[in-house]
């Protein structure tokens, strides 16, 4: 039996019929697969923070000890709830649905209340609790979607098992590796059809980890120590030669065949197409990765694999992070003294949980490209002035844009790509060519983000396949 390992994001999990006509019940036979389903479009952030803008969810609310978070709670509950009321039509699978989470919210706040009250007390610190309310927070949301997919598909006559790594009721412990071992133990995947929580809870902690990545590491973990023939992510749209909602859905294509270390660039930039720590396991067990389009259940997606072999000088994809955060520090005395300055700024980019896109530098002066909320943002500027009160330290806001290829001419890339921007009337503040030939980066105005990826792109990518186009003999009729 061909096996293979399958993951459904979020957005396409709120589109739970396209999801269910498109992918589970799409076989003849359902079995020989396994499905790790994300939380539902905005749980996560409801229940944590929003990844995209840093607003404060559950877990912020009750680490600023803000009482709000009750109400939070409750109206994260009814949002269940509603979906639940929109899931099932029979009014006993419903019943069943809404108990099961009922049941795991209630519990969440009378954990939460119990750890609130403890830290009244000066020897107990909230602190020290936040890391494990974060962790059982955010596995809500994936249980949530977890069982009701389960409970659809048994009404259906499939035997869906729900698989609930959490660790919510049996408090089982060891490595992630372990847990979903001692998981899969018992399961057949011939007569049944696992659907699993994309959270699972491990000595390691996957949020502390992994943080939002999580669901993709259960995701690989699973396929690498069951020894998937393939590994399988359904998203909302394709992986594209950049994003349609910029370029335009009419022009861009799917990749269709690339390899891990375009996936390393992508996930680096944000547009994951699996986390790299996630990429890695299966890049190390020779295991593919497909990534498919949920509502065009016929077309194969991209395939990424550790056996292609790229097309000489191609540019696959442009990609680009919007409102990137450029910590910009010039100091004279840097000079034969970078690596402890370097040194110092990490250890402060990473107290400040934020995220390192990218960094250059030169003699006296060096630039890190951050992400992350406007309070971290802002938390490492100040220290950094307060660590180097001598240097000259700035911090805006910047776009980078990257052209990506499995095998490209960097500086012919670099040289188009900057011919491109100068036509479109954008004026790149800095270009890097990469010495691996993978990546070409471009650091551009945030307002000028969608131009300069819509420049590129037609440059790079679109007259590239018009010209080959146009070279193909014509074939002449009789």
């Amino acid at each position: 039996m061909y096996y293979t390992v399958e993951k459904i994001g979020g957005t396409s999990m709120s589109a739970f019929d396209a999801v269910l006509d498109n992918i589970l019940l799409k076989p003849s036979n359902p079995y020989g697969r396994v499905f790790v389903v994300s939380a539902y479009s905005g749980m996560t952030d409801a229940l944590l923070e929003c990844k995209r803008t840093g607003k404060s969810g559950i877990y912020k609310m009750i680490a600023k000890r803000d009482d709000a978070w009750r109400e939070a709670i409750y109206e994260l509950e009814q949002r269940m709830l509603m979906i639940n009321e929109n899931l099932f039509a029979d009014p006993m699978s419903r019943l069943r649905a809404d108990k099961f989470i009922r049941s795991r919210i209630s519990e969440a706040v009378n954990c939460i209340n119990n750890i609130l009250e403890t830290c009244q007390y000066g020897q107990f610190s909230l602190r020290h609790y936040l890391p494990q309310v974060r962790e059982f927070l955010s596995s809500i949301g994936e249980a949530h979607s977890a069982y009701n997919t389960a409970l659809k598909l048994k009404t259906l006559g499939v035997n869906a098992r729900f698989v609930d790594l959490s660790g919510w009721s049996n408090g089982a412990q060891g490595s992630l590796d372990e847990v979903i071992q001692k998981a899969f133990e018992d399961i057949d995947v011939e007569t049944e059809l696992p659907i699993v929580t994309g959270y699972a809870y491990c000595d390691e902690g996957l949020m502390k980890t992994y943080d939002r990545g999580y669901s993709e590491m259960t995701f690989s973990r699973i396929a690498a120590l069951t020894n998937a023939d393939q590994a399988i992510i359904h998203k909302e749209y394709h992986l594209s030669s950049a994003d349609p909602r910029v370029v335009g859905p009419d022009k861009v294509r799917p990749m269709g065949l690339t390899n891990f270390d375009v996936a390393d660039q992508l996930a680096n930039l944000g547009m994951e197409a699996i986390h790299p720590n996630a990429a890695a396991g299966l890049r190390k067990q020779g295991i593919e990765l497909r990534v498919k389009n949920t509502f065009e259940p016929e077309h194969g997606g991209t395939l990424i694999s550790n056996n292609h072999q790229p097309e000489h000088n191609k540019v696959e994809i442009i990609a680009g992070r919007n409102k990137v955060f450029a910590l910009h520090m010039f100091d004279q005395s840097m000079v034969g003294n970078v690596d402890n300055v370097s040194y110092d700024l990490m250890e402060i980019i990473a107290e400040a949980k934020v995220h390192l896109v990218g960094k250059e530098m030169n003699a006296n002066s060096m630039t890190y490209f951050l992400s992350g909320s406007s309070e971290n943002l802002n938390e490492v500027l100040y220290k950094a002035e307060k660590r180097y009160p001598n240097a000259s330290i700035s911090g805006k806001m910047v776009a980078l844009i990257s052209a990506i290829g499995a095998s490209i001419n960097t500086n012919a890339a670099l040289s188009l790509g900057m011919q491109a921007l100068d036509k479109a009337d954008v004026t790149p503040m800095a270009a890097y060519s990469s010495m691996r030939n993978v990546n070409v980066q471009f650091v551009v105005e945030d307002s000028d983000y969608n131009s300069a990826i819509c420049a590129l792109h037609q440059k790079l990518i679109a007259q590239k396949e018009e010209s080959k186009e146009e070279s193909k003999p014509s074939v002449k009729a009789a």
